[in-house]
Order: structure tokens, then C-alpha cells, then sequence
């Protein structure tokens, strides 16, 4: 059972988050080099290790906290299922092994992974207290996985796509921050007392300029003149109209359904998002190893 819990605890279904590492493999032409491939799916599963011991530290920075919340109270740790002092025993293990296997296969790797890890545990124990500063650090994560994802496989990752995983990550924690606010109302400063600082409208204001610069750096990125050479084709821009669907899907989701919190369950359980990423990625594939 602890191990059941200790999984559960990891949650394994933000794993998802961790496919950014398979960004650099895609966009450099790589995705047919098995050694790559081989290289990039280590890369991933060290990631999600790692991930998931910092979503056990920080459920257990915010055990109280998370007693209050609707749903995180069920959490193993939050519930009791999880004793901590298992939890802690365990998660140490967990990472130890990680960020040595880590460094072991590129000091460089190492080194992202490890601030990836101390990004994380700074997070849970104090940035997410600073407004804009939580969100900016949620994001920040994303580019490391993004960045591990090139170092991994030797290449050198796009300063485009980096820009456009900031924006993109930011749109997406701006989005769970509205949505935390809207869903715990009275109690919303309870949980996270980052809340206090951020109202609808605030909150509708940032994301209004992450959408339109996000849409605006992935369509530059397309027409880059950098990326015609690189990749080999022009044609990346029809890709354009499954990133706006997209965006566009996800605004309908928060503001009309109430959704948001979690973009992995967003992912993993609308239909209309999961076709619409599904065909980004096959044209992606198509434009940039078939059709050229």
C-alpha cells in the first residue's frame, strides 16, 4: 500500500507536463534517430521522477493547506493515508538516485534537472507567496524541461520555441490561478495566500497578453527564416490554426465551463483539445519529416 500511495502521491498524471522534454526531439529533426529517442524517453522518465518528488514536498509544506481544498484533501499525504516520515524517506531516496543518474549521463543535464528540483523546492516553500512571481516560476520550469529535452539529445534548442514555451506556460498558470480563485471564492485566500493579490479581472488582463503574444511568437516562429533552413520546409505555418483552436478551446474551457485548474485533466479529458493536439503534432510530423 505505501507504495501504492507513495505513486499516487507523485502524481503520475502530471506526467504529461513532462513531454516538453520531447520538444527539442521533434523540432530538430531527431525523432527518427532511435539513439536520440532512447536518449530523450531517459530524459523524460528522470523528469518525471524528479516532478514527482516535488509534488510530494510540496504537499507536505502544505499539508494544512491542502486539508482545506475540495479535492486535494483527498491527497494520501492530506488524507493520512501517507504517514510524512515515510513520505520523506522515501522521496529522498527517489531523488538521490535521479539527479545522480542525472549528472552521470551529462553534468549538464545535471545541473538543469538539479535547478529544475531547487526551482521547485523554492516554489513550495516560498515563491508561490509572490504574485506574478508563482505563475513566472511555474513557467520557468517549463523551459527547463525544455532545455534538458536539447541537452540531453545534443542539440541546441530554439530560442523561438523556448519563447513560446514561456508564453505558453504562463497563459496556462495565469488560466489555473483564475480558476482557483473563481472554484474556492471565500476560502480561495485559505488555500494559496498568493490569491489575495489576484482578482478575475487582474487575472483576465495578463492572460488577454500571453494569448495574443503566444499565437503572435509560434506564428513568427513558423516564418522564421531561421527555421525554413533549419527544418528543411515553409510549411509549418498551416500548423497555425490547431495552436489557435487550442488557445481558443482552453478561454472556452475557463471562462465558460469553469475549468482550468488542472490542464493535465484538460488534456486527458476534452475531447474536441485531445483531437486538436493530436492533429498539431501529426502535421508537425508530416511538414517537417514528409511533406517538405
Amino acid at each position: 500500500m505505501i507504495v501504492k500511495y507513495i505513486f499516487l502521491s507523485m502524481r503520475p498524471e502530471q506526467w504529461i507536463k513532462n513531454f516538453f522534454v520531447f520538444t527539442a526531439l521533434l523540432f530538430s529533426k531527431n525523432l527518427l534517430n532511435l539513439s536520440k529517442d532512447i536518449d530523450a524517453l531517459v530524459g523524460f522518465i528522470i523528469f518525471c521522477m524528479i516532478t514527482g518528488c516535488s509534488y510530494i514536498i510540496n504537499d507536505l509544506v502544505d499539508l494544512e493547506k491542502d486539508k482545506l481544498h475540495p479535492t486535494k484533501s483527498q491527497r494520501p499525504i492530506a488524507s493520512g493515508r501517507l504517514n510524512k516520515t515515510t513520505a520523506i524517506k522515501i522521496t529522498t531516496i527517489i531523488c538521490l538516485v535521479s539527479l545522480s543518474f542525472a549528472f552521470y549521463i551529462n553534468s549538464f543535464f545535471g545541473i538543469i534537472v538539479l535547478t529544475y528540483f531547487l526551482l521547485n523546492i523554492g516554489y513550495s516553500i516560498y515563491l508561490k507567496n509572490i504574485v506574478i512571481i508563482d505563475v513566472v516560476t511555474i513557467a520557468s520550469g517549463f523551459v527547463l524541461r525544455v532545455l534538458g529535452g536539447a541537452v540531453i539529445i545534443s542539440v541546441t534548442s530554439s530560442q523561438w520555441l523556448v519563447l513560446c514555451t514561456i508564453l505558453l506556460s504562463l497563459f496556462l498558470g495565469f488560466s489555473k490561478r483564475r480558476h482557483e480563485l473563481i472554484l474556492l471564492e471565500d476560502n480561495a485566500t485559505g488555500h494559496r495566500k498568493v490569491l489575495e493579490h489576484y482578482s478575475p479581472y487582474f487575472l483576465d488582463q495578463m492572460i488577454s497578453v500571453v494569448t495574443a503574444s503566444t499565437l503572435i511568437c509560434y506564428a513568427l516562429y513558423t516564418m522564421s527564416k531561421d527555421t525554413i533552413e533549419k527544418l528543411g520546409t515553409s510549411k509549418l505555418i498551416y500548423t497555425i490554426p490547431f495552436v489557435l483552436y487550442g488557445i481558443f478551446r482552453y478561454l472556452y474551457l475557463v471562462h465558460q465551463k469553469e475549468k482550468g485548474g488542472s490542464p493535465t485533466e484538460v488534456v486527458f479529458t476534452d475531447k474536441p483539445m485531445i483531437i486538436n493536439i493530436s492533429l498539431w503534432v501529426i502535421a508537425s510530423v508530416m511538414f517537417i519529416y514528409i511533406v517538405h
